[in-house]
Parts: C-alpha cells; sequence; structure tokens
C-alpha cells in the first residue's frame, strides 16, 4: 500500500505546475497567439509548453509508481529540470526574460525559483521517510 507522503506530495505539486502552468503563462496574446511572433518562435514556444507537460507527467508517474529511493530521484530531478533550464535561458546571448516594451527582468522568478525550494524540501523530507523505512 502507498502511504502518503508530504515530500512527494511537494514535489507533485511542482509537476503539476510544470505541466499546467507554460499553458497558462503562454497560451495567449502575447506568446502562441501573438502575431509578431515568426513561427519558428511559435515551434519553439509549443515545443517548450510541451516539455512541461510530459517533464511534470513522467515525475508523477515515478513518485507514485512505487514509493522507492530511485523513484524518488528520478520524480525530484524531472520536476527540476524545466525551472532549470528555464532560469539558464538567460545565459544564452542576446536572451532575455521578456519581449520589449516589456521592462522586467525575470518575471518567471516568481515561479521558477519556489518551485525549486519546494522540491528540494520535498525531496529531503521524503528522502528522510525513506531512510526511517
Amino acid at each position: 500500500m502507498r502511504r502518503k507522503s508530504l515530500g512527494r506530495a511537494l514535489i507533485s505539486l511542482t509537476s503539476l505546475v510544470t505541466a499546467v502552468g507554460p499553458y497558462r503563462a503562454d497560451w495567449n496574446e502575447t506568446h502562441v497567439h501573438n502575431p509578431a511572433w515568426p513561427p519558428h518562435a511559435k515551434f519553439h514556444n509549443g515545443q517548450t509548453m510541451s516539455l512541461g507537460l510530459a517533464l511534470g507527467a513522467t515525475s508523477l508517474w515515478q513518485l507514485w509508481r512505487a514509493p522507492t529511493r530511485a523513484g524518488l530521484d528520478a520524480g525530484a530531478v524531472l520536476a527540476s529540470l524545466y525551472w532549470v533550464t528555464q532560469i539558464s535561458a538567460l545565459a544564452y546571448p542576446g536572451s532575455k526574460a521578456v519581449d520589449p516594451p516589456g521592462t522586467a527582468r525575470f518575471p518567471q522568478a516568481k515561479v521558477a525559483f519556489p518551485a525549486l525550494a519546494v522540491t528540494a524540501l520535498g525531496y529531503v523530507l521524503e528522502r528522510r521517510r525513506l531512510a526511517r523505512g
């Protein structure tokens, strides 16, 4: 029987935000329906949204299929990858977090950093639970 776990629940929260968040943020006139965006930019936006959905769903599957250390490790890494790569995207030449006329430096930080912190906390809590057996 699978035991309820705060650690897995926290990582699951990040996984759900990862799966749904890109669609909530981008399925609008500033991204998917932006007539100023060239088709290739929309292609990559779609790729990013689909990647978030795939990472979130796979993370949930890994976390809940069996309460093992391997499932926990995989679930936590999968839940974190979208956010780590979003942060790292700022390091590419000419990259900005918003298009003009926007002036915000990195508005995604209000989700990315808390998502990583929640995942880390969930991971620590679940590791402790698993160690207790």
